[in-house]
């Protein structure tokens, strides 16, 4: 007879990875080599250079957008009925790290979370004769979009948005500015939230719009300390029709909150997989570096930071991998989401930064492994919520 299980013991708490994501991985990790690292390393002196053609990086990312569509890659997170393959949140996590840990700076154009390129699932909100016109083509990589929030006196006070849309026959009149709004040189369409009633605002007084890019102007690139570089967008009196509306007027805000707690996920799976580079890259250095007669992996000062980028990193993973279980599992865990994003950005930074050190010139060269990472991951710090604003939400669950 079996022996009974003792006071606790449960079968929900399985930390395994299912064999079908387990095989989505390894599948992944080949396109990946075949298609992406060939083209990455082409691309590695324009990397380095002073002054490096975007437009010639833009287009190689776009490449491989298209081809990871093709595989099933790039939208996989999507219901198949609009071309998806209903891909769980942990198993999009899962495809995030792996890009993020080959440490190829094209690999996380393959999967489109947390690319804002990529079709959001916000769009499934539209009617559907309009979802149907643009979602084909976004699911494609043929074209691509970008999430039009952030205001020059609205960042992490998100509800303090002064873009207005009013009511105009059968459509609306939008007029705004925005600013920070990562991929706003090259999107087809906006995602684009306005006020619509200035009393109510984030009560039910803001309102997501479906905005083509005849629509707006773009202004000018804003170069940043990372390698991606966000634009302006200006809205003068443009004009959508009704039934661009995503979702229902007035719920905007509450509606682009619903997919927050999925993007953090995959924000901290980004997060996990540069951190796993950085270490990977910091060992091998450490293995064969010699000082002194013997490796520097042998000094407690190169290993022991080393050890506790170990821990960081374990840490890390299975607060995403529970975040992600949670969204799946239909759970609203805010609190974790910001822990999350929080923990995640700052840690994996902190990882990069013991890498560099462990390299130590080499670290700092611009063609050295780790640089680029290390700026990557400073801006993931800011973006997306910063880690200020994750402490206050942090902070707010514990009463305080």
């Amino acid at each position: 007879m079996a022996p009974k299980p003792s006071l606790g013991q449960t079968e929900l708490m399985d930390f395994s990875i299912p064999e079908e994501l387990t095989a989505l991985r390894a599948s992944f990790a080949a396109f990946l080599e075949r298609e992406v690292r060939p083209l990455d390393e082409s691309l590695q002196t324009e990397y380095w250079s002073e002054h490096p053609d975007r437009e010639v990086i833009h287009d190689a990312a776009q490449r491989i957008r298209l081809r990871s569509a093709q595989e099933g890659f790039y939208a996989a997170y999507l219901p198949e009925e609009v071309g998806g393959q209903g891909l769980s949140t942990l198993g999009t996590a899962l495809l995030v790290e792996d890009a993020a840990r080959t440490g190829m700076r094209l690999a996380l154009a393959a999967i489109s979370p947390p690319n804002p390129a990529g079709p959001s699932p916000l769009l499934l909100r539209l009617p559907t004769h309009v979802r149907d016109a643009w979602l084909p083509a976004l699911v494609s990589a043929e074209k691509s979009m970008c999430f039009a929030l952030t205001e020059p006196e609205a960042g992490s006070d998100a509800q303090a948005i002064r873009t207005t849309a009013v009511k105009d026959g059968d459509g609306w009149r939008i007029n705004g500015h925005k600013h920070y709004i990562t991929n706003a040189e090259h999107a087809d369409v906006a995602i684009v939230f306005a006020v619509t009633d200035a009393e109510k605002r984030a009560a039910g007084g803001i309102t997501a719009f479906l905005v083509p890019s005849d629509q707006f102007r773009r202004g000018s690139v804003q170069y940043t300390h990372a390698d991606s570089h966000p634009a302006e967008l200006f809205f003068d009196d443009a004009w959508v029709a009704d039934d661009h509306v995503i979702g229902e007027v007035g719920t905007g805000f509450f509606t682009a909150m619903e997919f927050l707690n999925s993007g953090r996920a995959h924000i901290g799976a980004q997060a996990l997989g540069l951190a796993e580079y950085c270490l990977d890259v910091a060992i091998a250095h450490a293995q064969s570096r010699t000082a002194f007669g013997k490796p520097i992996g042998k000094f407690q000062s190169v290993s022991f930071p080393l050890a506790d980028s170990k821990a960081d990193i374990e840490a890390m993973r299975w607060l995403v991998y529970h975040l992600a279980w949670e969204v799946d599992r239909g759970d609203n865990p805010m609190l974790d989401a910001s822990i999350v994003k929080y923990y995640c950005t700052e840690k994996a930074y902190t990882v990069a930064d013991r890498a560099l050190q462990t390299l130590g010139g080499m670290g700092l060269l611009r063609e050295g492994p780790v640089e680029r990472v290390l700026r990557h991951l400073r801006m993931l710090r800011v973006v997306e919520g910063s880690t200020s604003i994750q402490q206050l939400v942090i902070s707010r669950g514990l009463g305080l």
